[in-house]
């Protein structure tokens, strides 16, 4: 069956964090560290806690990957320590993230290739483990016009990789599983969840670091018009 649908994560998939963001609350309490760095950290730190030995499978089981253990991993990558100075800017950010979202970055070829894809006919379905915000921070940042569907697990309070959340992105858009294939930057929640509802999975692979993963990999979303021709 042709694809028609393409599901795609939210963070490391079309938005990233706000590293210069990151950059300046840490410079306010006297911890220097440039925003470049803590970006080329990121996919380091993401694929460190993909090889967890625990996978979470709903929202309300303890995530290994929560806000302080990612951002102190992604300090301790760039050679930072996570003092009480840092951990000040860190609960700043945190307070930003729960009201605003921190991952409100845009890539140049997020929209092109989002335009692109619906150019193609596909339909566009968000599904992303956040915390209710994602909606609110695609009208803010502008990429609202560009999706068909949003799913936030937050509002659903399933969290990938529990194919149910895939299940309503399914409903809600009026997709078929064997239509759908799913784009997402983590192998243990969008690849594992995606093979259980039944869609086919796609995996960002950014930083060249999952040569042994047994799917389709794409280094951004730029390349996902190609890929899906090949499909």
């Amino acid at each position: 069956m042709p694809i028609n649908t393409i599901f795609l994560d939210a963070g490391g998939t079309i938005v990233w964090p706000n590293w210069q963001r990151v950059s300046t609350a840490l410079a306010a309490e006297g911890v220097n560290v440039d925003a470049t760095v803590l970006a080329a950290v990121d996919p380091h730190v993401r694929r460190s806690f993909d090889m967890a030995p625990v996978i979470p499978t709903a929202t309300n089981q303890r995530r290994d990957w929560s806000y302080w253990q990612y951002f102190e991993a992604i300090l301790g990558r760039s050679g930072i320590e996570a003092d009480t100075a840092a951990r000040r800017a860190l609960s700043v950010l945190e307070q930003y993230h729960r009201t605003t979202n921190l991952w409100e970055t845009i890539p140049a070829f997020v929209p092109e290739t989002l335009a692109e894809l619906r150019r193609l006919g596909y339909k566009l379905v968000v599904v992303s483990n956040s915390n209710g915000t994602v909606r609110q921070t695609f009208d803010r940042i502008g990429l609202s016009g560009l999706i068909d569907v949003v799913i936030d697990s937050g509002d659903e309070r399933i969290e990938k990789p529990d194919p149910r959340l895939f299940e309503i992105a399914l409903e809600r858009a009026g997709a078929t599983a064997a239509a759908t294939v799913h784009v997402g930057d983590f192998y243990c929640f969008d690849v594992i969840g995606a093979r259980a509802a039944g869609l086919l999975p796609v995996l960002i692979d950014e930083a060249n670091l999952y040569a042994d993963a047994d799917c389709h990999r794409v280094a951004s979303i730029a390349e996902l018009p190609r890929l899906l021709e090949r499909i």
